[in-house]
């Protein structure tokens, strides 16, 4: 067993080395390093330990353990050595079929639609028209492109109709129905986590843990916690550690502190060659017009401009989302995402309605266009991904949809059973507030507190979580239905929830 675990640590190390060797953080700590043999302290006999020593003082060794953390979160931990790529990308061959399949489709209604519009999947665009982007690249919401013939290529209840005939072909179901594949809508047998298995994993978003999002007073009056919780966040980010970034924002961010807390748990610094990277991206757009540039602009109309918290940044999703079309850096998570990115004209991920917003929230945190765009690249490639693409990963959207109906029907077996009675089953209402991690959907201040929760954990499982909540809070309501309109109807407006409450009351107030 050890030797095992010998073995998965050094082939973990092996992955992270060969990772970091190419990256610019890797070529500064080799200019430091020779730059400091200049240093009278640097000597011959002891050359190893006074580099390591510089290194350390001189803050470049935590600059490399922030790198080596980021690794460690957002890459698998290593299969065995002989585990083929796709076995990384997802380990069960029914899945990575079905996402196979459900990406044959997406491409075929995108191939259809440029067939039917007799458009072209990318063009260079002329001169004059570059010149005329280039100028109005800060004001691109004043445009009104005709983009009614354009039609979202999916919506997320198309995706779920996909994850409902998911099957497990070596799993027997047999025809009398069971307890599980009688009542809910996801029918794959995957592991989720029971109540106190999410106690346990959630134990800091406890009854007797201080908390931000929470008004009434604990044992500890609110302002004396935030007070202190605010002291403790400024002297994380003195020390510029992401490990402890990590840990501190699961009791919540502090509003002035949230923007620099995110940064540093992403690993992201926004450094010159960053921002050149962001101009070449921005260039990459002026010069060549492509298919999903009108999908983007037709999502981000549908969506975030009628949006009564993010039309005012229009201006920045376009920029942001046209550059993510053409950044080639995010194939690099294909290697552990169960998708398959598409071989031609774009770079990986196709937009489906809502989309945009994964990024309009950021944009309360991020004015500087070139670190906005990298923090939501970064959530991307850790989280967001996982929400659209069909696997077994606990943080995956099948798993998240078992977890909330498992969850529902543990618990509130009588308002599940009258929900599935009347035609209104509950993951029909709730997939869409998951699949946008609630944008949209929550107040803002409350968004960005479950989003803490997210980064916090490196899990999206608390989406389900807080989803079922909701039913919950609202439970005596739906009692009353007899429709899935009316169910809806009362779920229609979630913006006057707190979210912390709702948690901490369904995971720690409950009796289980």
């Amino acid at each position: 067993m050890m030797l095992e675990q010998d073995t998965g640590l050094s082939l973990a190390i092996a992955q992270i080395v060969q990772r970091l060797k190419g990256s610019s953080l890797h070529s500064q700590l080799e200019r430091q390093a020779r730059g400091s043999l200049h240093k009278p302290e640097i000597k011959l006999e002891s050359l190893k330990e006074d580099i390591k020593e510089f290194l350390k003082t001189s803050g470049w060794e935590k600059r490399l353990q922030n790198a080596v953390y980021s690794e460690l979160n957002v890459f698998p931990s290593p299969c065995h050595p002989a585990a083929p790529p796709e076995h990384i990308k997802e380990p069960l061959v029914y899945m990575r079929k079905a996402q196979g399949s459900w990406e044959k489709r997406i491409l075929k209604s995108l191939n259809s639609m440029c067939t039917e519009l007799s458009i072209p999947l990318a063009r260079k665009r002329p001169i004059g028209e570059q010149k005329e982007l280039l100028n109005k690249w800060n004001e691109m919401g004043t445009d009104e492109p005709d983009l009614t013939l354009f039609r979202p290529v999916y919506a997320p209840k198309d995706f779920l109709e996909v994850l409902m005939n998911l099957r497990n072909p070596n799993y027997e179901n047999g025809d009398q129905p069971s307890f599980r594949n009688h009542l809910g809508l996801i029918q794959v047998p995957l592991k989720v986590k029971d109540i106190p298995e999410l106690k346990d994993y959630f134990s800091e978003l406890g009854l007797n843990t201080g908390q931000l999002g929470i008004d009434d007073s604990t044992q500890v009056p609110p302002e004396l916690f935030e007070n202190e919780h605010v002291r403790v966040g400024q002297t994380v980010l003195t020390e510029q550690d992401s490990a402890a970034a990590q840990q501190y924002v699961r009791q919540g961010c502090p509003t002035a502190l949230r923007a620099e807390l995110w940064a540093l748990i992403l690993n992201i610094s926004n450094q010159p060659e960053d921002i050149l990277y962001y101009e070449q991206l921005k260039s990459s757009v002026i010069q060549h017009d492509l298919l999903v540039d009108s999908l983007i602009y037709k999502d981000v109309k549908l969506t975030a401009s009628n949006d009564d918290y993010y039309f005012v940044f229009e201006d920045y999703l376009y920029q942001v989302l046209l550059c993510f079309s053409r950044d080639t850096s995010v194939l690099e998570h294909f290697s552990y995402n169960s998708a398959t990115p598409p071989k031609s004209y774009i770079r990986g991920v196709i937009p489906f309605h809502g989309f945009s917003m994964y990024v309009a929230p950021l944009c309360f945190l991020y004015h500087e266009p070139s670190k906005l765009y990298q923090i939501f690249r970064e959530m991307y490639v850790r989280f967001f991904f996982r929400l659209h693409s069909i696997s077994s990963h606990p943080s995956g959207i099948v798993s998240l949809c078992l977890l909330f109906e498992t969850l529902l029907q543990t618990h509130l077996p009588q308002l599940f059973y009258h929900l599935r009675e009347i035609g209104a089953q509950p993951l029909r209402i709730s997939f869409k507030w998951m699949v946008r991690a609630f944008s949209g959907y929550l107040a803002t201040d409350q968004l960005l507190l479950l989003w803490d929760r997210i980064l916090g954990y490196n899990s999206l499982e608390i989406l389900a979580v807080l989803a079922a909540a909701v039913f919950a809070f609202r439970a005596v309501n739906l009692m009353e239905v007899t429709s899935l309109a009316a169910a809806e109807a009362v779920l229609a407006d979630l913006s006057t929830l707190k979210v912390m409450p709702l948690l901490q009351i369904f995971l720690f107030a409950t009796v289980t």
